[in-house]
């Protein structure tokens, strides 16, 4: 039983660690079901080639609530400089102004360089950029900039939406 409420608690604790991003705060909860799997395709593209230069560059970059420099990002930070750095595009600062804008990409669709919203707590307050194969860099609150698998364990079932901004 105790090992049972430590493990709810730590739950817990990591969802309301993981649900900080840059947002606006109004960002309507989505009506949708989160998006299926995505498709695997080469993430061997010119621009996930210059995505992952910028993602090395910073990889381990602590989290920082609004944070956009190598002292610190939040989720929509790290995404904006990416896009900034590696492909020279400005991006929205926060995640809802990124899922006001953009085009919508369909789930079947997804390819990588494209920005991918997560649901935590009801509403889509996480982002990364989808690097294909399964994998998304982005600003985590516990381990800072870092690369996932959409399909591990928290992460899995949580992908709601994507945008591509060309």
């Amino acid at each position: 039983m105790r090992n049972s409420l430590q493990n709810l608690f730590a739950l817990a604790v990591m969802a309301l660690v993981l649900g900080g991003c840059a947002s606006s705060g109004n960002i309507k909860p989505s009506s949708s079901a989160p998006v299926q799997p995505l498709p695997v395709e080469a993430s061997g593209s010119d621009k996930a080639q210059k995505l992952w230069e910028v993602f090395e560059r910073y990889r381990g970059t602590p989290y920082e609530y609004g944070g956009t420099s190598s002292d610190g990002f939040d989720c929509s930070g790290f995404i904006l400089t990416a896009y900034q750095e590696g492909l020279g595009k400005q991006l929205p600062r926060t995640t809802g102004q990124m899922l006001a804008s953009g085009d919508v990409v369909h789930p079947g669709e997804i390819q990588p360089g494209d920005v991918v919203f997560f649901q935590i707590g009801g509403k889509e307050q996480h982002a990364g950029i989808y690097m294909g194969g399964d994998r998304f860099i982005h600003a985590s609150t516990s381990a800072g900039v870092i690369q996932s698998s959409i399909s591990g364990y928290y992460w899995k079932g949580r992908l709601t939406e994507a945008r591509r901004f060309d």
